[in-house]
């Protein structure tokens, strides 16, 4: 089976259990969750909304980050989405998970793959403040 397990880029919400479920494996001893919310503040400065856009060749840049991660560390499953679209505040916006024999490892990996897709991951976010300016954070940063 192979060890990347779900990966997606979606405009619909994103699903904790469907993550979760993905990634179960019976030789893990461990496994990671990281979900990422929305937040209220961002530089100190009051968020009313945001929207997330992605290139179109985002999802295969994300499956070379899920292989590159799966290469180099010691997992037996990982996952993850990425949300589209508008999202309100505490809106989940992106979702990772690795299952791992050991803890450390899945700890590892899951810092790294959402750190990965951070960087590399053509998705850029535009957020608006309360005070009405607005600006446009990347991936790929």
């Amino acid at each position: 089976m192979d060890v990347i397990r779900l990966l997606a880029i979606r405009d619909t919400s994103l699903s904790v259990d469907e993550v979760l479920a993905a990634v179960g494996d019976h030789a893990a001893g461990g496994t990671t969750l990281f979900v990422g919310t929305v937040r209220e503040q961002d530089h100190g400065k009051p968020v009313t909304r945001l929207s997330y856009s992605a290139h179109p060749s985002a999802l295969d840049e994300l499956r070379k980050v899920a292989e590159k991660v799966a290469a180099d560390c010691p997992v037996t499953a990982l996952a993850a989405v990425h949300r589209t679209g508008d999202l309100e505040l505490g809106d989940i916006a992106v979702i990772v998970a690795v299952a791992a024999p050991h803890r450390d490892e899945a700890f590892r990996a899951s810092r790294r793959l959402i750190d990965d897709l951070k960087a590399d991951v053509p998705i850029w976010k535009h957020q608006v403040f309360v005070d009405g300016s607005a600006e446009w954070v990347g991936a790929c940063e």
